[in-house]
């Protein structure tokens, strides 16, 4: 060991490089989930490039760079060149988003590209992160003693991320910018490297000699490698799932995701540090790994329950909450009793998987790199397979029994020689072993078994499910790619379909109301509305319709889970004139923003019923950048209409929304839908030119052969003439502008204008080129 004394200025050390990763990663994700989509296939490729070079660097540093090199200094290299690289890609990442846009396509192509756009920002930075582990486990060495002191670096490493995810979440992005948020971090990366390059300085370095077998695994090993490997995969596949049925107890806004991270990495942090402890004094961190594995089959199985059987019926009503800061108390303690025990076992396998493979014949930097890049490439198959196979594929729930038989196989690896008698020939006390190990599978078995089916009124009404008991029948549950959908049916007949815990579209009168103005003035204002967007499908009655207009010849409807108009809108059939099997209708599955970023089409008409926006991700669906995307793609004479709502929100965000909208369409008309007298929502409505509307030709128009379906669907919602549509007019920007005078603007997240100005100037240059090429 190395100059001791310097070892706890390193954990600290190791702390703020954390930090500053954790800023990273949430700045990185939000601006490139604006280039190349928010859908589960976009963070999927994020999640695996991001994590996949971090692999990388742990795999490669032990051969690329050589041991003679000072490792504090190499150490310090590393974070300056982590933070050069970091204001690089904020500086570039404009330009990738304008080179990303002129040349984005759809199905394997668009996906490549999608991919490659990500490699080039965050591989680079990643690979360096990933190598810093590694390049420390030098100085410490690779005996027992070293390799504790490697866990807690570890464990003060997540200690910083959660910091970082915290600030950056709850403070840094909310008060300031990504180039504030990205200050800091280069900051803290650039101090990291001047204190470590100073201790180099102080402090002397002597390589150790080559080791005896530098190519070969220590016997073994290999099975540590895969435990580690199985550890880390299902780690990620519990985050996915836990994350996914928490954001339905908690809402899923954006708080809520950065509340279950910190949580999450609170335990690895805590457990990491209990178990570099442990590999100080345990004879068998091997045996100690294996107890670990099974123990989370417990972990995992009452997360299970707490999630489906417990917390859903915890008597909570959230409503009666007198400041959002109750409401975060009361999830927090919700996450930490749902989360913290599987989370400790998990951040104690990897200094334990560390001291089972510590030699000290071995480099040091290969066998943490090989441990730290085993248990990352685990992760990267466990949050991958997880999201995109088995919980579209077989649910949250037998998710969770194939990671909790995971578990039980990898405890197995690790227990099953420690009770193998020497020679073949088993002891008492080895039996004894095996059948206190035989019962602890059969144990595992049964708490797979034990896992419940996800309640659909959890699915439906989330943090509210407690006070809705009994209100509804569930007819239709489903868990697709992006999201968890239910439909309920009332007693009275009433339907209503719910995404993210809540619901967001109904046969109810007032919702029937609403969703038909939406649609209806979209193709009636606009002259010629052929080609029409709609973005979202929810319950399929606004884009039914728009179908239902003589006049629209194409219609598309983009939207982000599968699952909406596959099965959730069939049963809303005959409210939205079964408009997803109408040929002139086509569907596509994107995220809608990044359809229109990426599409070369132009419309005569564009209708926005996204979800709620404190929804994470359906917030970009209301900034000023894409409603000025959405304007660049009008024909002539085109028309946007945008869904406000007035319930279950608040003047500040209604006055946001509205006023984003008018600031972009100065002459924008808001339309009123009330209910019982009192305002309920509003329909938005902008084009690029003032807005002439001519009742009585429309009214004429409705008295056609050919528009008596469309006449039919206004008498539905008590509208009985065009008059009676129109009447719901509720004001423009002028008459609004004393209420709007404070209305903050939603904007995307925000970067230097001259950075704007280059993504625009060479995303309008690349399609020239493209469009020339094309011409030649």
């Amino acid at each position: 060991m190395n100059s001791r004394r310097f070892l706890p200025v390193l954990f600290l050390l190791f702390v703020g490089s954390g930090c500053a990763a954790l800023i990273y990663e949430i700045v990185w994700f939000q601006l490139l989930q604006l280039v190349i989509g928010s859908s589960a296939i976009s963070l999927g490729i994020l999640l695996g490039t991001f994590m996949g070079g971090m692999c990388l660097g742990s795999l490669l540093f032990s051969r690329m760079i050589s041991a003679r090199q000072h490792p504090l200094r190499v150490y310090s290299a590393l974070e300056l060149g982590i933070g050069v690289l970091a204001a690089l890609i904020l500086v570039g990442m404009p330009l990738v988003g304008g080179a990303y846009s002129a040349w984005a396509g759809e199905g394997m192509a668009g996906i490549v590209l999608r991919a490659v756009a990500a490699g080039v920002c965050l591989l680079p930075p990643t690979v360096l992160m990933g190598a810093t582990l590694p390049a420390i486990a030098r100085w410490v060495n690779a005996a027992p003693d070293g390799v504790a002191w490697l866990g807690f670096f570890y464990g003060g490493n997540i200690g910083g991320g959660v910091i970082g995810s915290l600030a950056a979440g709850f403070y840094l992005l909310r008060m300031f910018d990504v180039s504030t948020a990205t200050s800091v971090a280069v900051a803290i990366n650039v101090a990291v490297a001047l204190i470590a390059y100073g201790l180099a300085a102080r402090t002397s370095y002597e390589a150790d000699p080559p080791p005896v077998r530098a190519g070969a695994a220590h016997a073994g090993t290999r099975s540590v490698y895969v435990t580690i490997a199985l550890s880390g995969m299902t780690a990620l596949s519990a985050e996915v799932i836990w994350t996914r049925l928490l954001s339905l107890h908690f809402g899923a806004t954006v708080y809520a995701f950065a509340l279950i991270l910190a949580v999450f990495l609170v335990g690895l942090g805590i457990g990491s540090t209990i178990g570099a402890t442990l590999a100080r004094s345990q004879s068998s961190p091997r045996r100690a790994l294996g107890w670990c594995q099974l123990l989370l089959c417990g972990a995992i199985a009452w997360a299970a329950y707490q999630l489906t059987e417990s917390l859903v019926y915890w008597p909570i009503n959230p409503s009666i909450a007198t400041t959002p800061w109750f409401t975060l108390q009361l999830d927090l303690v919700r996450c930490l009793w749902v989360v913290l025990p599987g989370a400790i076992l998990w951040g104690a396998s990897f200094p334990l998987a560390l001291a089972a493979v510590a030699s000290t014949d071995q480099d040091a930097a290969r066998l943490a790199g090989g441990v730290y890049a085993a248990n990352t490439v685990g992760a990267i198959v466990g949050s991958l397979a997880t999201s995109f196979v088995l919980i579209p594929w077989i649910g949250s729930s037998h998710s969770e029994q194939v990671i909790i038989i995971a578990a039980a196989l990898s405890a197995l690896l690790m227990l099953e020689p420690s009770f193998a008698g020497a020679g073949g020939s088993p002891s008492r006390w080895n039996l004894t072993g095996t059948a206190v190990l035989a019962t602890a599978m059969v144990a595992a078995g049964l708490l797979a078994r034990s896992v419940h089916e996800l309640p659909g009124l959890l699915v439906a009404y989330g943090r509210y499910a407690a006070t809705r008991v009994g209100q509804a029948n569930i007819i239709y549950v489903g868990e697709g790619l992006n999201a968890s959908v239910a439909v309920s049916e009332l007693s009275n007949g009433v339907r209503n379909y719910h995404n993210a815990g809540k619901v967001q579209a109904s046969s109810e009168p007032q919702d029937m109301r609403l969703q038909r103005m939406l649609g209806h003035l979209t193709t009636l204002i606009p002259e010629h509305p052929r080609n029409v967007l709609v973005i979202g499908c929810g319950a399929g009655v606004t884009a039914g319709a728009v179908s239902v207009d003589p006049a629209v010849e194409h219609e598309t409807i983009a939207e982000i889970e599968p699952l909406v108009p596959r099965v959730v809108s069939t049963y809303f059939s005959q409210h939205n004139f079964d408009v997803v099997r109408n040929p002139k209708v086509h569907v596509r599955i994107d995220d809608a923003r990044h359809f229109v970023e990426t599409t070369n089409e132009k419309f005569d008409a564009v209708t926005s019923d996204p979800l709620d926006p404190w929804v994470k991700g359906a917030a970009m669906l209301y900034t000023v950048e894409f409603f000025e995307m959405v304007k660049q793609h009008l024909n002539p004479g085109g028309v946007v209409t945008l869904f406000v709502q007035l319930y279950e929100s608040n003047t500040e965000a209604v006055k946001s929304e509205i006023g984003t909208f008018l600031y972009v369409f100065p002459n924008g008309i808001v339309w009123g839908n009330t209910n019982e007298g009192k305002g309920y929502d509003l329909v938005l409505l902008g084009q690029n030119q003032p807005t002439r509307i001519d009742v009585d030709a429309i009214q004429a128009k409705l008295q056609r052969p050919e528009y008596a379906p469309m006449a039919q669907s206004l008498r539905e919602i008590g509208m009985h003439s065009a008059v009676d549509l129109f009447s719901t007019y509720a004001g423009r920007k002028p008459d609004l502008e004393p209420w709007l005078r404070n209305a903050s603007l939603n904007r995307d997240p925000k970067m230097p204008d001259d950075l704007f100005i280059a993504s625009e100037t060479t995303k309008h240059a690349l399609f020239a080129a493209i469009t020339s090429a094309q011409g030649r």
